[in-house]
């Protein structure tokens, strides 16, 4: 069994016991959390799709970790201008663990 949820403006294929990153959820590590925007569900051939979501349906998920990607750099330069911008970003992301999936 597998689904495809919608959290933080992003889609993710998941099934139990996948581990995935998403975008920073503001939930401490070791916490819960139940994610109710579920787009599609496939059970043993049995596709079921939203329009546009599955009402009912709900993604159980334990917070593995909060954490953040490693140094981007962002180096801006215009020729012979005398012109050199360097800056870094590092993303937040949130590691979750599915737990269950209910239809």
């Amino acid at each position: 069994m597998f689904a495809v949820v919608k959290t933080g403006g992003k889609q993710y294929k998941v099934a139990q016991g996948d581990v995935i990153q998403v975008e920073k959820l503001p939930i401490e590590a070791g916490k819960s959390i139940e994610l109710s925007e579920v787009l599609m569900l496939c059970d043993n051939g049995n596709v079921t799709v939203g329009a546009p979501t599955i009402a009912g349906a709900k993604i159980t998920a334990e917070v593995v970790a909060q954490d953040r990607t490693g140094k981007l750099i962002v180096f801006k330069k215009k020729r012979r201008q005398n012109y050199r911008r360097k800056k870094h970003h590092r993303q937040e992301f949130t590691v979750l663990k599915i737990t269950a999936i209910k239809a």
